[in-house]
C-alpha cells in the first residue's frame, strides 16, 4: 500500500513511524455506542461519493465521523485524511488547508487548487472534511471540483448544514439515546443507555471510582434525558463532578449554560463549553433565522407548521416567510423533522430551546410570544372539541397526543395569568375529550382543580369545568368530590337558568348513582338529562354516552330487551357521524346484554369490536371493562385459565383508573362470580398463577392476548345454578347475567383486594 506524501523523504518518514497513509488522530478517550451510526455511515460511504453528516453542535459529528472513517481505512489505498476547518476563518485559505492537511509540497507557483486536482486525479483516497458549516460556499465548490476532476475520491463531510452539492448523501446524526427518566427504556433494570454510559466513562476520569449504581440510576437518567443525550453537554457535566455531587450538578441545570463550562484544552474553542458550542450556531445563522429560532422556544417540544406560522409570524417576519426560514433552520440542524402520529412536527432540542428563550427575553417579547402561543392552543382546542363528534374523531385524538406538552405549557402560562386566568379554566374544561376520552384522568383532574381555583366573572366556564371534573372524579371513584362538584354546579346552573349545565349536571349525577348501586335514581336522572339535551338540541359524543350509561341502569334491573334498544339507538347515530368513542360504550352494553343472556358468540363478537377502539384512544375506562366481560365471556366458554389471565389483566388496569368496577355492586357481581366459579375450576393456587401471569402483563400486551382467542367454536358454555346477591342500597338485587351465575358459598377475595 503506497503513502501520499508529497516527498520521498517524508514518505520515508512514514515508514519509519510504522503508520499507513492518513492523519487521523489517535483516540485519547473511549468511543461509546453510535455502532448503529457509524455502521450506516460506512454502508453510505460504499454507494455514495459525498456522504454529510449534519447536526447540532456538541452532538459529535466530528468523533462519528472519524470512527467511520477508521474502520474504512483499509479500502482506500491512499489513506483516509482528516482536514479540520473550525480554525479556518479565511475563505482563500480553504485550499491550503486540505493541501497542508494531505501533506502536499509544491514549490511552483500553482494555485493549491491546480495542485490538488493533479493530485487526486487518480487516487484512491478518503477525505474528511471536518467542520465546514461557517465555510459552506467555498466548501462546496472545492468538494464539486475535487469529485468531478478525481473519480476515486470519497469524501465525509461534517457540519450543522448540508453541502447543497449533487449527489450528496445526508446523514443526521442524532444525539445519544437519553429516554425519559420512568420509562421502561429506563428503569434500573434496562441496560444504561447510550448517554448514561457516555457520562459515566467521563465522569469516572475526573471522579476516581464513580459509577451508576441502583441510588444514582435515576439522578443520572434525569440527567442525561434533560441535556438531550448531547454527548459534550454530557461531558462537561461530567467535569463539574470534580467539585460538586451527582444531585447538585442536576439541580443547577435549570442554568445550563453557566454551569457546563471547562472543555478540555485540546478541544476547538467552540467546544469549551456549551454556550460557546450553541452560540457557534447561532453566530452563523441570518438574523431571520434567530428570530424565528428565539421565537419558536415558546413552544414545547414540538409542533406543526400552521402553529409556528400563527405563532412567530409578524411585521418583521411574515406569516408566509415562515416555511423558508423554518427550512433553513431544519438544513441548520438546529430544527429536526418528524414523522408523528397526527402529521410533519418539528422538534427543537431542549438546550437549543433554552438557548432560544435567552434571545427571547433580551428581546422583551416572551409574555407577548406565550400569549400567542396560549391564543393557538385555545383554538386548537376548541376545534378539537367540535371535531370530537365525527369522523375526525381518531384524527383528533392523534393530534391531541402530539400537542400535550404544548397544551401543558399553554395550561401553566394561563393559569398563572391574573389578568386572564380565566383561559385557563376554559382549556381545561374544553379538554373534557382529552381527559376523559383519551385515558388522562389523573391529569385532568389536576388541571381542572388548579382552574377552579381561580376566581371567574364567567359562570358558564365554570360551570362547564365543574360538570367534567365531576365526571373524572365519579370515573375515579371519588364519591365526594364527585359529589361537591355536581352539586355546584346544579345550583349554578338553576340560579343563572343554564339549561345545558343543568342537562349535564343531571348526565354526571346520573352516572355517579349508576357506580354507587342507586339505579333506579340513576335511571330517573339519566332519562331527564337525555330530555333536557333533546330540549335544547344537544347532539355529541356525551350525549350517546348518557344513553349507554342509561341503557346500564335497565339492564341492571333486568330490562335487557330496553338495553339493547337504547344502545343500538346511540349505536346507529354513531355510525351517522361516524364517532367510535362512545360507540365502544354501546357496544360493551349489548356485549354485556349477549352474555347476561348466555349468546357467548354474539357477546364476544360485540366486546371484541369494542375493545380495539377504546384501547386506540387510551381510554382505559373503556378498556379495562371490555377485558372483564371478555374474562366473563372466556370463562363461559370453558377456558377458565385464560379467563384468570384476562382477570389478573384487568385488576392492573384498575390500579391506574381507580377502585376495581367503580366499587359498584352491580359492576361487580359478574366479576365476582366469575372468580369465584374460576377459583372452584382450577384451585386456589393455580387460579393465583394465572392471575398473577395477567398482572404481568402492560395494558398493550393484555388487549392483545384478550383478542388473540378464536371465537369460542368448540368451547362448550358451562351451566351454573344462579345464586341471590346482597340488596344494593336501594332494596333491589343486581340482575346476574346467565353465563355468569355460581354456586352457592360467599366469594373469595380477589387478588386485587376487592370484595363484593
Amino acid at each position: 500500500m503506497r503513502g501520499f506524501q508529497g516527498s520521498e523523504p517524508e514518505a520515508r518518514e512514514t515508514a519509519r513511524l510504522g503508520r499507513g497513509p492518513g492523519n487521523l488522530p489517535a483516540e485519547l478517550t473511549r468511543f461509546i455506542g453510535r455502532h448503529a451510526e457509524v455502521g450506516a455511515l460506512t454502508q453510505q460511504l460504499t454507494s455514495s461519493r459525498l456522504v454529510t453528516v449534519t447536526g447540532v453542535g456538541g452532538v459529535g459529528k466530528s468523533r462519528c465521523a472519524v470512527q467511520a472513517a477508521r474502520q474504512l481505512q483499509e479500502r482506500f489505498s491512499d489513506g483516509v485524511w482528516l482536514v479540520e476547518l473550525a480554525t479556518v476563518r479565511d475563505p482563500e485559505l480553504l485550499d491550503h488547508a486540505v493541501v497542508e492537511a494531505l501533506g502536499l509540497t509544491d514549490h511552483t507557483g500553482r494555485p493549491p487548487r491546480a495542485v490538488l486536482t493533479e493530485r487526486l486525479a487518480d487516487r484512491r483516497l478518503l477525505l474528511v472534511l471536518d467542520g465546514f458549516e461557517h465555510l459552506v460556499e467555498p466548501s462546496a465548490a472545492l468538494v464539486l471540483d475535487l469529485l468531478r476532476r478525481a473519480p476515486g475520491l470519497r469524501v465525509l463531510a461534517t457540519g450543522r448544514c448540508p453541502l447543497g452539492v449533487a449527489g450528496e448523501r445526508l446523514y443526521p446524526l442524532p444525539p445519544l439515546s437519553a429516554p425519559t427518566p420512568g420509562s421502561g427504556e429506563a428503569s434500573e433494570l434496562a441496560p444504561l443507555s447510550e448517554a448514561a454510559w457516555l457520562f459515566a466513562d467521563r465522569a469516572a476520569a475526573v471522579l476516581p471510582g464513580f459509577a451508576v449504581t441502583e441510588e444514582n440510576h435515576s439522578v443520572v437518567a434525569e440527567l442525561c434525558h434533560r441535556l438531550d443525550g448531547i454527548p459534550l453537554a454530557l461531558e462537561l457535566a461530567a467535569g463539574r463532578l470534580r467539585t460538586l455531587s451527582l444531585d447538585q450538578t442536576l439541580h443547577r441545570l435549570d442554568d445550563r449554560f453557566r454551569l457546563l463550562v471547562g472543555g478540555h484544552r485540546g478541544a476547538p474553542p467552540h467546544h469549551h463549553t456549551l454556550r460557546t458550542a450553541i452560540g457557534w450556531s447561532h453566530e452563523l445563522c441570518t438574523p431571520s433565522q434567530r428570530l424565528l429560532w428565539a421565537r419558536l422556544s415558546v413552544f414545547a417540544r414540538h409542533f406543526d407548521l400552521e402553529a409556528a406560522e400563527y405563532v412567530c409570524s409578524g411585521p418583521d417576519l411574515p406569516a408566509d416567510a415562515v416555511l423558508d426560514v423554518l427550512t433553513e433552520l431544519v438544513a441548520q440542524s438546529v430544527l429536526t423533522r418528524e414523522d408523528a402520529a397526527s402529521g410533519v412536527r418539528y422538534r427543537m432540542l431542549d438546550t437549543l430551546r433554552a438557548y432560544g428563550a435567552d434571545w427571547l427575553a433580551a428581546t422583551g417579547d416572551t409574555d407577548r410570544l406565550r400569549r400567542r402561543h396560549r391564543d393557538w392552543c385555545t383554538g386548537l382546542v376548541t376545534w378539537c372539541e367540535l371535531e370530537w363528534f365525527s369522523p375526525r374523531q381518531a384524527e383528533v385524538a392523534r393530534r391531541v397526543e402530539d400537542e400535550m406538552p404544548n397544551l401543558r405549557a399553554a395550561l401553566e402560562f394561563a393559569l398563572n395569568d391574573e389578568e386572564e386566568g380565566r383561559l385557563g379554566l376554559y382549556l381545561a374544561g374544553t379538554l373534557w375529550f382529552c381527559w376523559i376520552g383519551c385515558g388522562r384522568l389523573g391529569e385532568g383532574r389536576y388541571w381542572l382543580r388548579r382552574a377552579l381555583l381561580r376566581g371567574t366573572d364567567h359562570e358558564e366556564i365554570r360551570l362547564k369545568a365543574l360538570w367534567v371534573v365531576g365526571y373524572v372524579a365519579v370515573l375515579q371513584g371519588d364519591t365526594v368530590e364527585a359529589l361537591t362538584a355536581l352539586h355546584e354546579c346544579q345550583e349554578g346552573a338553576e340560579r343563572t337558568g343554564n339549561a345545558r349545565a343543568a342537562a349535564y349536571s343531571n348526565h354526571r349525577r346520573g352516572c355517579l348513582a349508576l357506580i354507587s348501586d342507586e339505579v333506579q335514581r340513576a335511571e330517573k336522572l339519566l332519562r331527564a338529562a337525555l330530555e333536557r339535551f333533546e330540549e335544547i338540541s344537544e347532539l355529541n359524543s356525551e350525549v350517546l354516552m348518557c344513553k349507554a350509561q342509561l341503557a346500564m341502569a335497565i339492564a341492571f334491573q333486568g330490562d335487557l330487551a330496553g338495553a339493547v334498544r337504547l344502545c343500538e339507538e346511540a349505536r346507529g347515530v354513531c355510525d351517522e357521524h361516524g364517532e367510535r368513542w362512545a360507540r365502544t360504550y354501546a357496544l360493551y352494553v349489548l356485549g354485556f346484554a349477549a352474555w347476561s343472556r348466555g349468546d357467548l358468540a354474539e357477546a364476544r363478537e360485540l366486546v371484541e369490536a369494542s375493545l380495539p377502539a377504546a384501547h386506540a384512544f387510551h381510554d382505559l375506562v373503556g378498556t379495562v371493562l371490555a377485558l372483564e366481560l371478555l374474562a366473563g365471556i372466556t370463562a363461559s366458554e370453558g377456558d377458565p385459565a385464560e379467563a384468570a389471565v384476562i382477570q389478573g389483566a384487568a385488576a392492573k388496569v384498575w390500579a391506574s383508573v381507580g377502585m376495581q368496577m367503580f366499587g359498584s355492586e352491580y359492576f361487580n357481581a359478574p366479576h365476582i362470580h366469575c372468580e369465584r366459579h374460576l377459583r372452584r375450576r382450577l384451585g386456589a393456587t393455580r387460579f393465583r398463577a394465572c392471575f398473577r401471569e395477567g398482572e404481568r402483563l402492560d395494558t398493550d400486551r393484555a388487549v392483545a392476548r384478550a383478542l388473540r382467542r378464536a371465537d369460542g367454536a368448540g368451547a362448550r358454555p358451562e351451566a351454573a345454578a344462579p345464586r341471590a346477591l346482597p340488596a344494593s342500597r336501594d332494596g333491589s338485587r343486581p340482575a346476574l347475567p346467565a353465563a355468569a351465575r355460581g354456586d352457592g358459598g360467599e366469594p373469595e377475595p380477589s387478588p386485587g383486594g376487592q370484595r363484593a
